[in-house]
């Protein structure tokens, strides 16, 4: 769907509203840059940015409305679209007039190309908001690729790099350097660059250069301390302090590992394959493949009696007046 979308834009069949909905910060970042390129082929180009957390959604319909001075056509970014999706009220921290946007998008202006930008994987349907968005705004989907899209995408780009990719290490790549799409491609261009004139992106040649994420450390070291391997997840703790990273959010992500497995475990006794369970959880499925064969899934109740562990060492962490990198660690050693 989003190359169709990118094919238009290459063509000039250009909208005045987009909506950009999804997680996937690359195809947001991406669009835009399709975007800015092809009308400043057009004519002289101004963008102006809006991040709609700290701008009401009426200074964006004004900015559109203006016509341009110094330029052919205006850009115009509103990110963070946040109330076309659910959220608490008394929460937010701008109040927007959403029914002008309603009126306005019947009629937007000619001489911009507005784009709003909603980040979340989900949007409240029930809003009148979001009924108009869909009806009126051109809807590009930005999420997450599933795992064949995945090895689609790292083929591609290492094809326009020039290079060529194992099975062994496309499998590693995805496997430690996870599913974010701009984490990937500056691996990728890191990988290309060492390698120089050398054609082949060999496992060796990715084990030693690969930057491994955040998640996949901790999910690394939640499975060390659910297997038993102490020393591993004590080691992998180690490494993680030294890269700054807070005792309090390292807690928080073994949690949600945790809850995570939890789900996943109740929703496979009940027959759902990884994908029905990606689906139901609204979650990546590479994270329910990595954890649908997990021995540890088989002993629910050591997953309860880790995760209110966790809910312990998370208070303690926010009141205890001692090292808090002591009591992560006193807990992965237990």
């Amino acid at each position: 769907m989003i190359s169709e979308k990118w094919i238009k834009i290459a063509n000039n069949k250009i909208s005045v509203v987009y909506l950009l909905v999804g997680t996937e910060a690359y195809f947001i970042e991406e669009t835009l840059k399709r975007l800015k390129r092809q009308l400043s082929e057009i004519g002289e180009l101004e963008v102006i940015n809006f991040d709609l957390e700290e701008k009401n959604v009426e200074e964006v319909i004004y900015e559109s409305d203006t016509l341009p001075f110094f330029s052919d056509k205006k850009l115009v970014i509103a990110r963070n679209a946040f109330f076309l999706k659910a959220t608490e009220k008394g929460k937010e921290k701008v109040i927007h007039d959403t029914s002008i946007l309603e009126q306005w998008l019947q009629n937007p202006s000619p001489t911009a190309v507005t784009v709003f930008i909603a980040p979340y994987e989900k949007l409240d349907e029930r809003k009148k908001i979001t009924k108009a968005m869909k009806q009126y705004a051109d809807i590009i989907e930005v999420s997450s690729l599933q795992e064949h899209d995945l090895r689609s995408w790292i083929l591609h780009e290492v094809s326009n790099l020039g290079k060529v990719i194992s099975d062994e290490a496309l499998s590693f790549l995805i496997e430690v350097g996870g599913s974010n799409l701009v984490h990937l491609q500056t691996e990728l261009l890191k990988i290309a660059t060492y390698l120089g004139e050398l054609a082949e992106i060999d496992i060796e040649t990715v084990r030693m250069l690969l930057v491994r994420t955040l998640e996949q450390d901790v999910f690394t070291l939640g499975n060390a301390y659910l297997t038993g391997n102490k020393s591993e997840a004590i080691e992998i703790y180690h490494d993680l302090l030294k890269r700054k990273e807070d005792p309090l959010k390292l807690n928080a992500l073994i949690a949600s590992q945790v809850r995570l497995m939890i789900q996943v475990s109740h929703l496979k006794k009940k027959g759902y394959h990884a994908q029905q369970i990606a689906n139901q959880l609204k979650v990546h499925p590479y994270r329910v493949k990595l954890l649908f064969d997990n021995p540890g899934l088989q002993n629910e109740k050591k997953l309860l009696t880790t995760l209110n562990d966790l809910a312990t060492v998370d208070v303690q962490l926010k009141t205890l007046n001692i090292n808090r990198d002591r009591i992560l660690e006193m807990f992965l050693m237990k």
